[in-house]
């Protein structure tokens, strides 16, 4: 296990929470709980701001550097201060650390029911103050809260500090016409809608990528889902489905699906390529190993293959032949 992983080695919950919504409900009102020191350090801010280039969005981002990596907290705090948005009230709260930051994610939560920022910084609040089940829970109401956000895709990483971190993203054998690419990266993606809204499987792929980048996994399964359903006989489109549907909680399901596409598409090197990057992100690295080799070899020379042969020597630098 990384270090990351010990550190954040939780003890199971008993039960699995039913509702979102009334876990934090329930933290949010917590009290009387045993004073004990807090871990070292502060816990991590990680607001997400997609694609805004707004004055407020740069001025939070420059905060939470401030926090995160400089260990500036005064200076952000007075940063975070200067707005109203829940991001910055988040980022106010844990500028404040140790004191009262517990409290003031906890009324955020509260007023904030269905939001999985919140609850993924509160959750981070907790596990900080060495409240571990407490945080647990509050992780897993941020992925039922709003799974379609990059804030739920950050609480998984800490609910199975076992498997890579983030999500494996699907990457396709062909590229975005050269009138997008051109394009600032907001246009990029609007252009990709729309091309995805008229176009055919591969529109559809080119845009459930981008999706995925921003952290939105349920959005880009649909797309990929779709693009599936219009291609039944591409190769890519099947692989691209499959590899929507993982989820750390339960990689099966990706891989009962990308699995089997071997048999229907043998001289697929996306099926190979696709097996062996989510067989990294549950930790099987000798079979990883063993179906990039094979993408590989099914084209060396190939966008893909060259990937292939990225990974494979990232993986032997990793110290994990």
């Amino acid at each position: 296990m990384t270090a990351r992983g010990r550190v954040f080695s939780l003890v199971a919950l008993a039960a699995v929470v039913a509702s979102g919504v009334v876990v934090i409900g329930v933290l949010a009102t917590r009290s009387n709980v045993p004073k004990v020191e807090p871990r070292p350090g502060t816990p991590p801010l990680a607001l997400d701001f997609g694609l805004r280039d707004d004055p407020e969005a740069r001025a939070l981002m420059q905060a939470e550097t401030l926090y995160n990596r400089d260990r500036k907290q005064k200076r952000a705090a007075a940063i975070f201060k200067r707005y109203h948005s829940l991001e910055a009230e988040v980022g106010a709260a844990f500028a404040s650390w140790p004191a009262d930051t517990v409290r003031r994610l906890q009324t955020l939560a509260a007023e904030h029911p269905h939001s999985a920022l919140v609850a993924l910084h509160l959750g981070f609040a907790l596990y900080w103050s060495r409240r571990d089940q407490e945080a647990e829970t509050a992780w897993r109401a941020a992925e039922k809260l709003q799974p379609d956000t990059p804030y739920a895709v950050r609480a998984a990483d800490f609910l199975h500090p076992r498997l890579f971190t983030g999500l494996p993203t699907f990457v396709p054998s062909f590229q975005p016409p050269r009138r997008i690419e051109a394009l600032q990266p907001a246009a990029q993606v609007a252009a990709l809608e729309h091309a995805a809204e008229a176009g055919g499987a591969h529109a559809k792929i080119l845009y459930g990528v981008v999706l995925q980048k921003l952290g939105r996994p349920v959005s880009a399964e649909r797309e990929f889902a779709a693009a599936a359903r219009l291609s039944p006989s591409d190769a890519e489109a099947q692989a691209a489905a499959a590899v929507g549907l993982f989820e750390k909680a339960n990689p099966s399901k990706a891989f009962s699906r990308l699995g089997p596409l071997v048999r229907v598409f043998p001289q697929a090197q996306t099926v190979r390529f696709h097996l062996g990057l989510l067989l990294i992100w549950i930790g099987d690295v000798s079979k990883a190993r063993q179906e990039l080799r094979q993408a590989r070899a099914q084209g060396p020379k190939t966008p893909l293959g060259h990937q292939a042969a990225t990974l494979l020597s990232a993986l032997a630098h990793a110290g994990t032949r």
